[in-house]
């Protein structure tokens, strides 16, 4: 009884050492086959990366001598990019022998699924195509669209990044921007400063406009042509407006536009032009009652 007790352990052990055996030897000829072109394919992958990376800088370069517009010369960069990641993906892909008809047919099979999960996505590609068609706006104007306003940063292949005034970073989706209206305040060379100031109805309304010319005369960055225009724009429930429209370069705009605010305010003080507020005025009438 002793004797078979040994000799199954026995058998038991060897059969154990056996499948370790086994194991070890599958593990060492995937480690020394497959495993040595998967650590070569990563190491390949991460070359690629880096090289795509070299190009993408090498191109930017490039179309910067050639001073091509920055609003093609941002997508640019990023489409070439992503196209260059995906063949780097695939070279990978192939190398370590994974085959690539298969996923491609996967892909092709899912391909209704994927186009209504990334239907956004699309229309935002699609919507930085027809920007860059159609040039609505470069980068480094400032516009007004999708409810927001700010300095154009940057079009991507999906989103707009946009700086607001007071230095804010806004993405926004190039699909919203290309079907909705656009308002690009530096598309012009010239844009026209409107201000409307109201003064009493007792003032002498000639002296006024006087006044407000000599504002405008002394200006340096105020345009001569096309000329300036003051006049009476509406007689007000409570003050006389004057409408004051002058000309000038795209970038004076709001340094003339607050500069105008300030010498009215200034002038009319020292003239003695008063600038009424809303007021009312309430006259009571008693009547006398008569027995």
């Amino acid at each position: 009884y002793v004797y078979n007790k040994i000799m199954n352990k026995v058998r038991e052990a060897l059969c154990t050492n056996m499948n370790l055996e086994k194991y070890l030897n599958k593990i060492i000829n995937w480690a020394t086959t497959e495993g040595v072109r998967l650590i070569i394919g990563l190491i390949l992958l991460w070359i690629g990366w880096k090289l795509v990376k070299k190009v993408v800088n090498i191109m930017s370069k490039a179309l910067n001598k050639r001073n091509v517009d920055a609003t093609v010369a941002t997508f640019l960069d990023a489409f070439v990019e992503i196209l260059l990641k995906g063949i780097a993906i695939y070279i990978f892909l192939e190398y370590v022998g994974i085959q690539t008809t298969g996923i491609a047919a996967l892909v092709a099979s899912a391909g209704v699924a994927i186009g209504l999960a990334l239907q956004g996505s699309l229309s935002n590609f699609v919507g930085g195509v027809i920007i860059l068609l159609i040039r609505p706006f470069n980068v480094g104007d400032y516009i007004e669209g999708s409810g927001h306003s700010g300095t154009i940063e940057k079009i991507g292949m999906f989103y707009t990044h946009m700086t607001t005034a007071d230095n804010k970073l806004i993405l926004v989706p190039n699909g919203n921007l290309a079907n909705g209206s656009i308002v690009n305040y530096s598309a012009k060379e010239l844009r026209r400063v409107d201000l409307t100031f109201g003064v009493g109805y007792e003032q002498d309304v000639l002296k006024v406009k006087r006044v407000l010319s000599n504002i405008v005369d002394a200006h340096d960055l105020i345009l001569k042509t096309p000329e300036p225009f003051i006049a009476i724009s509406a007689h007000g429930d409570s003050a006389v407006n004057f409408v004051v429209r002058v000309w000038v370069n795209n970038g004076d705009y709001w340094r003339v536009y607050f500069d105008l605010l300030e010498a009215a305010k200034v002038k009319f003080d020292e003239e003695e032009i008063s600038i009424p507020y809303p007021q009312m005025d309430l006259h009571i009438k008693k009547d006398e009652i008569t027995k």
